[in-house]
């Protein structure tokens, strides 16, 4: 048979639609040499193919690692967020929620700053300072947010809630809510000293999950949606 026209590609072609040629010329396997990927020495198709599978175990042991790795960090947010959500469930009086949901969110998760305003309270928590100075531009802000903001500070008056507003950086504003699609009752802000701690692009899937436990541990203050 002429190779003449015959490529590479026709030859592996031909190999993989014809399983039983290997068997029926066995000989040749043991005479295939190649090229070694560590050095120019030759080996066998046998030691090539060991070399691959060696290389294929290390990769997959990288990934068993990695998911470990990935797993035991998993594991030290749900531990977190746990101990977060039961420090608010553990505070009897609703008017000690806010202060004892922002201290909590610092301390567990290492936030170097954190308040909490919560707007349209039941009469006798109107005079708390966690119901203080809420601007309406403010307010339709956090209704607007549909997901948390993450990003530099821009001057955002929630900026001013926290303890040191001047070494803020970077920030998170978690919107409150009974509700999706209700209006917000409240806003969490959470503040750094470093711009890279909250960015534009950075997941936000914790951040709405402490923005929902955070409007269930609040809702107390609030009448009814």
């Amino acid at each position: 048979m002429s190779i003449q026209g015959i490529t590479e590609d026709d030859i592996a072609n031909y190999l993989v639609q014809t399983p039983g040629f290997f068997e029926r010329h066995a000989e040749l396997l043991a005479t295939i040499q190649l090229t070694s990927p560590h050095g120019n020495r030759a080996v066998s198709l046998q030691e090539r193919q060991m070399e691959m599978l060696r290389e294929k175990i290390k990769g997959l042991e990288l990934k068993i690692v990695e998911m470990i790795r990935h797993g035991q960090e998993n594991m030290a947010i749900v531990d977190k967020l746990h101990r977060w959500t039961r420090a608010i469930m553990l505070t009897a009086d609703p008017a000690d929620v806010p202060s004892v949901m922002a201290e909590e969110l610092k301390n567990q998760f290492l936030i170097p700053q954190a308040a909490v305003r919560v707007w349209g309270v039941k009469p006798e928590y109107a005079d708390r300072p966690f119901a203080q100075g809420v601007k309406e531009d403010t307010k339709s802000f956090a209704t607007s947010l549909t997901m948390p903001y993450c990003g530099v500070n821009s001057g955002f008056e929630p900026v001013g809630w926290l303890q040191d507003p001047g070494t803020v950086m970077s920030l998170a504003l978690i919107p409150l809510r009974h509700a999706e699609s209700a209006p917000a009752f409240g806003l969490l802000v959470l503040g750094s000293p470093d711009p890279t701690r909250y960015t534009a692009d950075m997941g936000t899937d914790l951040l709405v999950r402490v923005g929902e436990l955070a409007s269930a541990g609040l809702a107390r203050l609030v009448p009814a949606a």
